[in-house]
């Protein structure tokens, strides 16, 4: 059947429509000492929750914006025993049905709620374990049963069990369906630079995807974090290094480490806690944090990732205390960054807060108004946004972008297409066929949109061994491209555009 004109308009001011409507699954946020944050009104507005957590936090609502359910660790210490800290509440703020004994320890990354491609109902919460017991874990909640309340069907099964880095993020598949949970191994014994990638797809969790790529990292806290579209990733540890990547999102490969900081050794002045980039991914945003005896003053610093020189463009919004510690960066649903601090008086223990303690530096997040402008342009705003009474500590929620579309014009992108709109134009395709005999990759892509860019061939260590400009002629571009001399294995070749980026894997053998 034909679609006039009108006809495929309304079509396509429904799904714009669809997609304003479901751009809210993680406008609730749950934190702290029983805060909470709702964005349904397009701002802010202090809400309250059941997490009394320093760190580790998550939360998913359903596309209208209605609160799920939330996870926490509310473990003392990371120095304790107690292994299984992490609880499930449900949008009553009661643990739902087996949300209790969650494998969790009271860190800052160890948690994080990926819904179920494919299901309105069952969703996971993922949890990986950094000192006292080791591995990734797995948890399945189905929101269905109970009345609408949910219950943990499965719980605390185990994909890993080696000591991770307090680092577990997630990023959605280029198809806009699926997910990559990233995280990265801890070495006891030395350093490391493994990073570890599961696909979540309607069959379930497929087998672990390995990758050695960048610096080496010898300490179990950091940080990782995607910029806004999802195909730049950065890391940054205790230790003081910050190392700068581009993703795949259609395959799941690192490639182009850069690295901005090395690891320091000691006397250490450069302890990054957490980053946020900008809304555009020009920017980005760290907190390094203060610790006794190290050094007795945070900091929140930009840098400007489109300088030439990254690490000179370091510019300070901000000096605390050790009181007044500095911590958690999250980029809210209206484009603002917010920034946590943990209340410490010297004299107290900074968690769990006894009833007393109450102070600006816990009752107030910090508000990056403009964090797309460089410099004070940017409208830092300390302890500007008051949390209704309840406080925080330095975890604001691991959630991920719950609504990151596909990756238009990617190799990957079929599931919304632009081609399921009726007279769209085609996606570029890329073929690439090896010859063994000639030793020859044999390139052809066509309905390409851009008019130049590159041809890159990575090898699975993310390293760039070719590169050359290519220049396209009619929405067509072929190569035969030598491979003589390149060691047997898997590669990956792109054709980079002004408009586009596809990807085709090859192997020599």
């Amino acid at each position: 059947m034909k679609l006039c004109p009108a006809g495929l308009l309304i079509i396509v001011l429904s799904i714009i429509s669809c997609g304003v409507q479901a751009q809210k699954r993680g406008n609730v946020w749950c934190f702290g000492h029983e805060a909470a944050i709702n964005f349904n009104s397009g701002f802010p507005v202090a809400d309250s929750s059941s997490v009394i957590s320093r760190g580790s936090c998550a939360s998913i609502c359903d596309s209208l914006g209605s609160l799920l359910f939330y996870v926490s660790n509310d473990t003392v210490s990371v120095t304790t025993t107690q292994l299984n800290g992490g609880k499930i509440y449900g949008k009553d703020h009661q643990l739902i049905s087996g949300g209790d004994s969650i494998n969790s320890q009271g860190w800052y990354y160890e948690l994080i709620i990926i819904p179920a491609p494919n299901s309105n109902d069952l969703y996971y919460v993922f949890s990986i374990g950094v000192t006292a017991f080791y591995g990734i874990y797995y948890s399945v909640i189905d929101m269905s049963l109970n009345g609408g309340f949910g219950e943990v069907t499965q719980k605390n099964v185990q994909l890993q069990n080696f000591a991770n880095v307090d680092c577990l993020t997630a990023i959605k598949h280029g198809n806009g369906r699926d997910w990559w949970i990233v995280f990265r191994q801890y070495n006891q014994l030395g350093s490391n630079n493994l990073y570890y990638r599961y696909l979540i797809s309607p069959n379930g969790i497929s087998n672990v995807y390995v990758q050695t790529i960048g610096s080496s990292n010898s300490t179990n806290s950091g940080n990782i974090t995607f910029n806004s579209t999802g195909v730049n990733m950065m890391f940054t540890n205790l230790m003081g290094q910050m190392e700068y990547f581009d993703f795949d999102r259609c395959n799941g490969i690192l490639s182009n480490p850069r690295t901005i900081f090395p690891e320091q050794s000691a006397p250490f002045t450069r302890l990054f806690w957490d980053g946020q980039f900008s809304p555009s991914g020009n920017l980005f945003y760290t907190t390094l944090i203060s610790l006794p005896g190290v050094t007795d003053s945070c900091f929140l610093i930009q840098y400007n990732l489109n300088a030439s020189n990254i690490a000179m463009s370091a510019d300070t919004l901000e000096i605390g205390l050790l009181m007044n510690n500095m911590s958690h960066l999250k980029l809210g649903p209206d484009n603002k960054i917010y920034l946590s601090s943990v209340y410490n008086n010297l004299q107290t223990i900074s968690y769990p807060y006894p009833d007393t303690v109450y102070s600006i530096y816990n009752s107030y997040l910090g508000v990056i108004n403009s964090p797309d402008n460089i410099g004070a342009a940017c409208d830092f705003q300390p302890y500007s946004f008051y949390l209704g009474g309840k406080r925080t500590y330095y975890g604001l929620p691991n959630n991920p972008d719950y609504d990151l579309p596909a990756l238009a014009g990617s190799s990957c992108d079929t599931l919304v297409s632009q081609n399921e709109l009726a007279g769209a134009a085609a996606v570029g395709s890329l073929h690439v066929y090896y010859h063994p005999a000639w030793e020859k990759a044999f390139i052809n892509a066509s309905n390409l949109k851009g008019k130049t860019g590159k041809l890159l061939v990575y090898d699975m260590q993310g390293k760039v061994v070719h590169s050359e400009p290519l220049r396209i002629q009619n929405g067509y571009y072929t190569m035969d491209l030598s491979m003589a001399g390149y060691a047997n294995g898997m590669y990956l070749v792109t054709i980079q555009t002004e408009k586009e980026q596809l990807t085709k894997k090859l192997m020599i053998d």
